[in-house]
């Protein structure tokens, strides 16, 4: 069973940090793009960020650039979203997924966590 399982959001205070997590289990996903989305309460779900399989080329919405940092550790199926300077309108599930290389669509979704920054 193919599983991405988010974990790390919480509650935190505006200019705060998180690091968010994701464990991947029941496929290698080495040769997969990652991504972290984030869908906040009547709004879309919106692009963060995406690693590619290369681990060297990392991409990341406008909003959060220069504040989060998407990584991953092929060994531990991991992929990771460090969050600085935290703001109020950053507050949304966020979620992880997978593009397998010869998909043009992420396949795989995780459950996603929720992240709250208060003011």
């Amino acid at each position: 069973q193919v599983q991405l399982v988010e974990s790390g959001g919480g509650l935190v205070q505006a200019g705060g940090s998180l690091r968010l997590s994701c464990a991947a289990s029941g496929r290698t996903f080495s040769n997969d793009h990652m991504g972290w989305f984030r869908q906040a309460p009547g709004k879309e779900r919106e692009f963060v960020a995406r690693i590619n399989r290369s681990n060297i080329a990392t991409y990341y919405a406008d909003s959060v650039k220069g504040r989060f940092t998407i990584s991953r550790d092929s060994a531990k199926n991991t992929v990771y979203l460090q969050m600085n300077s935290l703001k109020p309108e950053d507050t949304a599930v966020y979620y992880c997924a997978a593009r397998p290389a010869a998909s043009t669509e992420y396949v795989y979704w995780g459950q996603g966590t929720q992240v709250t920054v208060s003011s």
